[in-house]
């Protein structure tokens, strides 16, 4: 037998809202992921890959709208020469029969839902033994059956699952119900598993795609998915990892010192490609003390790249602030003002304080200088 080659994804999550992203950034994300389709059908075109394993989250509820459910159609069907072979997961369990119904009623001829736990000749001497979600929380491994499956011999065995492992764990709670011995009691060539967004090897013969299309910090990078290229039952898969992702998730730390050039620490951790940036979503965790002027002078050059980012956010929860009475004077030398930074200041400093209150005061402080300065350039300006 020829060797038999597939793309495995999984959790691509169409109809992900985004919510807690501002609307322009959602938009680009909801495209992106509705894309996902095309650019895995291309993948498998280009690497001689007939077929394309979603192993679960398809969508991202169970409720998704009927302009995601026939547009994913759509792109499945558009490419004739593959086949799709796709178990309900977790977020679109069986149990959403008006969902599953509707596809089924609109699904072209190369697009295979699997809605039982019973084994589907893929192709001559291959055999797929998927595990469907039946419910939103299964309770109980539903890869268990796949043991006392019977194929006939010498023929490729490749398992489909969606959901955590007993010693790795979930993307949620609740989830962790597979064996990690699966792929071994079972006799499986290869378990295509789904859930966990980031990549992961769980074994030589088991693993997790991730998303194919990031979407959160926690999986820094771009998604991808797998080209896995089985030669003979009992004999390891060849897997190579495919990026598919356009967006690029990261989450850098920053840290900083009194002495630190905080512009040109910055600049340094930013992408290469200014191009690109548009593609990046990135969270910068600012660490360690600054004085006053360079935590303005960070958030001066944060403000002037944001915009050229998908989405940039700063966090300084982790930053705390040094100050000299030299800053003051860059408030006011004298009155009400400077009386009021010198409580602040005298607050932020006070180690008998509760260390919220003390952050308050340094928050108070750090605002009050950015007002000061922001007031004397607008002063030099309309000089």
């Amino acid at each position: 037998m020829p060797a038999f080659r597939f793309l495995h994804t999984s959790d691509l999550h169409l109809g992900k809202r985004f919510g807690q992203m501002p609307e322009e950034v959602r938009a680009d994300l909801q495209q992106a992921r509705q894309q996902t389709l095309a650019t895995l059908a291309a993948l498998a075109q280009e690497h001689g890959a007939q077929h394309v394993l979603i192993a679960g989250d398809m969508f991202d509820t169970e409720t998704p709208s009927e302009r995601v459910q026939r547009q994913a159609l759509a792109a499945m069907g558009a490419a004739p020469d593959l086949h799709w072979w796709i178990i309900p997961g977790n977020h679109d369990s069986a149990a959403a029969e008006t969902l599953w119904a509707g596809m089924a009623q609109h699904a072209a001829a190369n697009t295979h839902l699997l809605m039982q736990p019973e084994p589907v000749q893929m192709a001559p001497g291959v055999h797929l033994l998927p595990a469907p979600c039946r419910h939103r929380f299964a309770g109980q491994d539903l890869t268990a059956w796949m043991d006392g499956c019977d194929t006939p011999a010498g023929d490729l065995r490749i398992g489909l699952a969606h959901g955590g492992v007993l010693d790795f764990g979930s993307d949620e709670a609740g989830g962790e119900v597979i064996s990690p011995n699966r792929a071994s009691s079972a006799r499986l060539d290869y378990l295509a598993l789904g859930d966990w967004h980031g990549a992961f090897t769980l074994n030589d013969r088991s693993r997790y795609s991730g998303t194919p299309e990031a979407d959160r910090f926690k999986h820094a990078g771009r998604g991808q998915c797998l080209l896995v290229e089985l030669t003979a039952a009992g004999q390891p898969p060849d897997i190579t990892a495919l990026e598919v992702g356009a967006y690029h998730w990261q989450e850098q730390a920053l840290p900083l010192t009194p002495a630190s050039d905080v512009a040109a620490e910055l600049q340094a951790l930013l992408p290469a490609s200014r191009a690109h940036w548009r593609l990046h979503l990135l969270r910068l965790k600012a660490e360690g003390w600054v004085t006053a002027p360079q935590r303005l002078a960070l958030e001066q050059a944060v403000a002037q790249v944001a915009p050229e980012f998908c989405h940039f956010t700063l966090e300084t929860s982790g930053l705390r602030s040094e100050y000299q009475l030299s800053d003051l004077d860059l408030i006011a030398t004298n009155g009400a003002l400077r009386a009021a930074a010198e409580d602040l200041m005298r607050s932020a400093e006070d180690t008998s304080e509760a260390q919220n209150a003390r952050d308050i005061a340094s928050a108070a402080l750090n605002r009050l200088f950015a007002y000061a300065q922001d007031g004397d350039a607008t002063g030099e300006r309309n000089a």
